[in-house]
This record gives C-alpha cells, sequence and structure tokens, in this order.
C-alpha cells in the first residue's frame, strides 16, 4: 500500500510540474510585452520600458506582487494581440512601503488601452482603495485604442471610470503619485493631473489633450508636439506639471525620495508573531494534489504545506466535513481557513459524504465559523475545489437551500479582508459560496491545476450535446453515432478551454496564476497590504436559523 501511495505521488508530482512549466514559460513570453524589438525601440529612445521602471522604484531585491499578468491573454488576435493588456500593475515596497504600481507598456501598440487595459487598470485602482495603499502611475500611452473606442469609451467599467476613481481616492487620503515618462494624450491626461504630484521627463514626456494634428485638422494651428506639450512647456508655462527630469531614472528617484517622508496611517490592527516554516514542505503539493481530477485527497496535507507550522486550530472537526474550517498562521499574521475537504467523509449519521460538495451541515458550520472572524478581525483564506452543492431530494428535503444561503451571506456580508485561492474545482454555486470573484475577495489567484465554469467539463459537453441532438431531431433531422462523437469532440473541447485558469486570468476573473509553491507568500502580501485599511463593523444581515 505504502508503495503504490509512493507511486501515485510520483505521477502527480511528475504531471504538476509541466504545469509549472507551462505557468513559467507562459509568463516569460508574456512579460516580453510586444517583443524583444520593441524593447530595443525603447532603449534607442532613453527610455526604459515598464518593467524595467517598476524594477528600478522598488527597492532592491523586494517582491513584486503582480496583479493581472495574463490579461488580454488570447484575446485581440485580430489586432495583433494585447500582451498583459498593455500595462503592468502589481503591489511592491517602496521604502518599505507597500504601494500599488502602475505602469503603460508602450512597447503593447504604443501603450493604447484596449478593453482589458481599462478592467486591469480598474482592478489596480480598486485594490489600492480597498487596502489604502499608495498608487504611482508611470504613463506612456497612446490613448485608447480607436478602433474598439465603442468598448472602452463610455460605460461605467470603461476607459472615464478611473478618473472618477482618481477623485474618490483623493478624498479618501489615498497618495496618487503620476509620471509622465513617455505619450500623455486626450482623456488620459487628466490622470496623472488629478494625481497629487505629477512629474514629467524632459523630451520623452508629452501630455496634451489634443496632439499637433488634432490641432491642425481642429484649429488649422501649425505646431510640434514637444511646444504643445513637452515637459518645458508644462513646467515653465503652463503650470501643469510639477517638476521636469532629464531622463527616467532621476524621475523614479524622485518619487522614491517623495515616499521616503510620507507619514504612517492607522492600520487594521490584524495579529501578527514572528513565522515558522510549515509542517509539510511546499514542494510536497505537486505530489499531494491528484493529477486526476476525480480522485479524492485529504486537502488537510495541502494546509499544512501552506500555514505555520503547529498554528492550524480545525473548528468543528467532527461536524460538516466536506468543509474544513480552521485558525491558523500565514508567515506570522493570524487567518481563518475556510477549505473544501476533497476526500470522501462521513457525516454525524453515518452516512457518506462526496468530496468537494458542500452539503447543509458544512455550510451551517462555514457560515458561524465566518461570523466567528468577523467578530475577532481575523482574515479569511478561502481554498476552493468545489463541485457545488448538494442536490437531489433528500438534501432539498434538509434545507440546503437555506444553509447555503446562510453561507453566501454571511460570506458576502464579511468585513474582514478575504483571499481566495483556486486549487481545482470551481463550479457553479460552489464558486460564489467560497468567495469567487464576485463577492470582492482582496485578491484572488488560481493554480495552475484550477478549472472554473458553470459544470465540469465532461457533464456541460453532454448537457450540450443532449440540447443541440434534440434541436436536430425536432427539425426531422437523423445524426450517426460518427457525428454525433465528433460533434461532443467539439463541445468538449470548446469548453475545456474555457475551463483553463488562463482564459480567466486574461478576463481578469482571477488576479494571477500562481505556483502552488507561492502560495503562502501570494496570501501574506495580501494580508500586509490588508493591514493598512481599518475594518468595518460586521453586520450579517439577515440568517434564517
Amino acid at each position: 500500500m505504502a508503495k503504490e501511495k509512493e507511486l501515485e505521488f510520483n505521477r502527480n508530482e511528475d504531471q504538476y510540474k509541466q504545469l509549472v512549466f507551462q505557468l513559467q514559460h507562459k509568463a516569460k513570453k508574456v512579460k516580453l510585452g510586444g517583443g524583444e524589438k520593441k524593447i530595443a525601440e525603447q532603449h534607442q529612445k532613453g527610455k526604459l520600458t515598464a518593467r524595467e521602471r517598476i524594477h528600478y522604484l522598488l527597492d532592491p531585491q523586494s517582491d513584486f506582487l503582480e496583479i493581472g499578468l495574463f490579461a488580454g491573454e488570447g484575446m485581440y488576435t485580430e489586432q495583433g494581440g494585447c500582451p498583459s493588456g498593455g500595462v503592468v500593475a502589481g503591489i511592491g515596497y517602496i521604502h518599505k512601503r507597500l504601494c500599488m504600481v502602475v505602469a503603460n507598456d508602450a512597447t503593447v501598440k504604443a501603450g493604447a488601452w484596449f478593453p482589458i487595459t481599462a478592467k486591469k487598470n480598474l482592478r489596480a485602482q480598486e485594490i489600492a482603495m480597498e487596502n489604502r495603499l499608495p498608487i504611482i502611475y508611470l504613463v506612456d500611452s497612446a490613448g485608447v485604442f480607436l478602433p474598439m473606442q465603442d468598448e472602452i469609451f463610455p460605460d461605467k467599467e470603461h476607459f472615464g471610470r478611473q478618473f472618477r476613481n482618481n477623485a474618490k481616492m483623493s478624498s479618501m487620503g489615498i497618495v496618487q503619485i503620476a509620471a509622465i515618462m513617455g505619450s500623455c494624450v486626450a482623456g488620459g491626461a487628466y490622470l496623472p493631473i488629478m494625481s497629487d504630484e505629477a512629474m514629467i521627463v524632459d523630451k520623452t514626456g508629452s501630455i496634451f489633450l489634443a496632439g499637433s494634428y488634432l490641432v491642425k485638422a481642429a484649429i488649422g494651428e501649425d505646431i510640434d508636439n514637444e511646444t504643445l506639450g513637452g515637459a518645458t512647456t508644462h513646467c515653465e508655462i503652463s503650470g501643469v506639471t510639477d517638476n521636469k527630469f532629464p531622463n527616467d531614472q532621476a524621475c523614479l528617484d524622485y518619487i522614491r525620495s517623495i515616499f521616503s517622508k510620507i507619514g504612517s496611517q492607522p492600520t487594521a490592527g490584524f495579529d501578527r508573531i514572528e513565522s515558522k516554516s510549515p509542517q509539510t514542505d511546499s514542494k510536497d503539493i505537486y505530489g499531494i494534489f491528484p493529477a486526476d481530477r476525480t480522485k479524492p485527497y485529504d486537502t488537510l496535507e495541502i494546509i499544512k504545506a501552506i500555514v505555520d507550522a503547529e498554528s492550524f486550530d480545525e473548528y468543528k472537526a467532527l461536524y460538516g466535513k466536506t468543509i474544513i474550517c480552521g485558525y491558523a498562521r500565514i508567515e506570522g499574521w493570524a487567518v481563518g481557513i475556510v477549505a473544501n475537504q476533497r476526500k470522501v467523509v462521513k457525516s454525524k449519521k453515518g452516512e457518506m459524504q462526496m468530496g468537494g460538495v458542500i452539503y447543509s451541515d458544512a455550510a451551517d458550520k462555514a457560515a458561524r465559523f465566518i461570523m466567528n472572524c468577523n467578530q475577532r478581525k481575523i482574515p479569511l483564506v478561502f481554498l476552493q475545489d468545489v463541485s457545488g452543492f448538494m442536490v437531489g431530494s433528500k438534501a432539498e428535503h434538509g434545507g440546503i437551500i437555506k444553509d447555503g444561503a446562510k453561507m453566501v451571506n454571511a460570506m458576502a456580508n464579511s468585513t474582514v479582508p478575504k483571499f481566495t485561492i483556486i486549487m481545482g474545482n470551481s463550479y457553479g454555486a460552489g464558486n460564489y459560496a467560497m468567495c469567487g470573484k464576485a463577492y470582492d475577495p482582496r485578491l484572488i489567484a488560481a493554480w495552475p491545476s484550477a478549472q472554473i465554469a458553470v459544470m465540469s467539463g465532461a457533464s456541460a459537453a453532454k448537457t450540450l450535446l443532449q440540447i443541440r441532438v434534440a434541436s436536430l431531431k425536432a427539425q426531422g433531422k437523423t445524426i450517426a453515432k460518427e457525428e454525433e462523437d465528433a460533434l461532443l469532440k467539439e463541445i468538449t473541447d470548446k469548453y475545456n478551454e474555457q475551463l483553463s485558469p488562463y482564459y480567466a486570468a486574461s478576463r481578469i476573473w482571477v488576479d494571477a496564476v500562481i505556483d502552488p509553491t507561492e502560495t503562502r507568500q501570494f496570501l501574506a502580501r495580501g494580508i500586509e497590504a490588508a493591514n493598512n485599511a481599518p475594518v468595518e463593523k460586521f453586520n450579517v444581515g439577515v440568517i434564517q436559523t
């Protein structure tokens, strides 16, 4: 038995390492932005790239928690693609202070804004607002990508929303600093000028509502861009920008100087002690997590590889066993963990319950635990590998809808910060109850093994096939077995593509796809960021008992 278990571990480990290799390969490619030729063109202009600017700005050897690396993955292929949404964003340290940094990538369509660019920028601002993080904008953009202006310009979550957020953050006392390091045109000009302080790089930075060609077309004036809106014009004549600098490095040095003098703010006061390494090596997750997603495993073994050693205290361990709840620490931070148990367990009545399914007793337990964490000001971590809520007459008669509603209500009204890791399955209402993107997790990440959809690929494909075949029969048409098999494969392939964590990441349904070994660091930085924002009083709303 031990030998068989070891072989299974090795098989799982081999397959997961392949998934991690694919992740690393994709990440390396995306980080090139518009490609090496475009990077060389930036350097020829005396400019750093977006990633080089961020690296120079942040504290040496410090972490950078990137948000939305795979935004736009596989999208806009007819327009040549938009790697990383044409913008680099994430949380990093400047003089040991956590900040949000957003940098346009001018190697991607001259930093033009696609619909996904707006969504990513708004997500970065949302994270800054929720966590009261200072935000730095490194501007180098040609403005809205005009062929798609109808998908980016007027709506609530389009381009203009960022300026509304500028104003809101200003009223909240959140520091906003901007550096104009390239083009900054049309409506985009408001972003840096609505910040607290705006710098500009001489000869490469420019800012105006309309460039020289449009000025000529609109009013017949002949003028070059530098005279119209360069650094000298705006620092010496208009006063629009505050200081000019000879190059990118000098401008970034000045931003660092600003952050060396910013005062402290009230914190949430989350508890933290000295960190301990996990009981289980995080790399063992590769072998614990089954390659066959239908196979059960003990989620407690995963938890032991994420939390500090000897810190996990399980809540109601003998009740509602398809959800594990417990108090723990991650890099010293106190957390409450809500995780789907993937092994088959026995209920209080001795009945066998399927792993990864939420039953009434588990939902009731989770709701009570979530309320306890809010009462005690403990951040919540959700570890998802969920197939959904239990169905059938027994579950319905037992009040699964009511108990599920209690869990969703407590989770949705939670005021302590929530963090979500999608390890495996994330299907249907299970995604909602376990704090999917719709329920405002401060950060949400997926492992390469994650699958996010209404239901599994096999179930969905069979359902869609039945509908398609029934429709054909209603039209008096017949379908041969070979045609039916081909149709099933076509439906399955399309659905499986949409299950991919990269499909979710491209649309910013998750903030990142991460190696499981990075989970502790991802969560710890998220909690550290959240500690900058005081927590509101918890009011759970109406929960039926």
